[in-house]
């Protein structure tokens, strides 16, 4: 009885995750960089080098600890206990809002916990789309036809469904194509003017599209036909 009341009395030697011993946490950080105008939506990653990488002891509330990255991407804790530990880094929002980017592993006695390979991500077309579409011109003269084409440098323009006002307009390239770009998940309406062959006054014609993903491309799902008089 003695022996069990001393042994409720006296400190624990379990200590929990945290610094003071002989373990390892180490990985690596990998860029994915999403760059402006590059309407293919294709991201170049690389390794994060000189990027901080920050260690939650357990289930702390706050980190316990934070690194760098060297040259090649990799971080290391190290003199670390036996326990849980989440390893994470930032993505950057093109706002500028940083989100956490994090991976749990669990270390043994004197052993080296390898961390699954951290993405981190920027770039100002990070969590966004593209929506592109083509324009087909038929040319007129004082009501006669005089050809046909691509609507090249033909104006298009974009707003919000419910909205008056575009948000943004781009012009028609050599191939029929347009596209807008770092467009967030929403209900979009594309327009562009087409003329009237006997007046010449233009009016416009719509297309509507929903984004409902970010980091994919969206095709309209008509080619704009229009007049245009010459």
């Amino acid at each position: 009885m003695a022996l069990l009341a001393l042994a409720l009395l006296m400190p624990s030697c379990n200590k929990g995750p945290g610094e003071g011993g002989t373990g390892t946490v180490q990985g690596v950080v990998k860029l994915v960089h999403h760059p402006d105008d590059d309407y293919t939506l294709t991201p170049d990653t690389m390794v994060a080098a000189k990027t901080d990488v920050f260690i939650i002891y357990g289930d702390e509330a706050y980190f316990g600890n934070d690194v760098e990255t060297n040259a090649d991407g990799l971080y290391r804790f190290e003199y670390l206990l036996p326990g849980s530990y989440t390893v994470f880094s930032y993505s950057t929002l093109p706002s500028g809002e940083k989100v956490a980017v994090s991976e749990t592993v669990e270390l043994q006695r004197g052993a080296v916990a390898q961390v699954p390979t951290l993405y981190i991500h920027d770039g100002k077309a990070y969590g966004t789309s593209v929506v592109k579409g083509r324009v087909h011109a038929s040319y007129y003269h004082n009501g006669s036809w005089r050809g046909e084409g691509w609507a090249c440098e033909h104006r298009v323009y974009i707003r919000r469904v419910g909205d008056d006002i575009p948000f943004d307009d781009t012009r028609v390239g050599p191939d029929g194509y347009f596209a807008f770009q770092k467009l967030q998940p929403g209900e979009y309406e594309v327009f562009t003017a087409s003329d009237d062959i006997a007046t010449e006054i233009p009016d416009f014609v719509f297309q509507s599209i929903v984004v409902d993903e970010a980091e994919q491309v969206y095709e309209l799902p008509e080619q704009f036909e229009v007049i245009i008089n010459v």
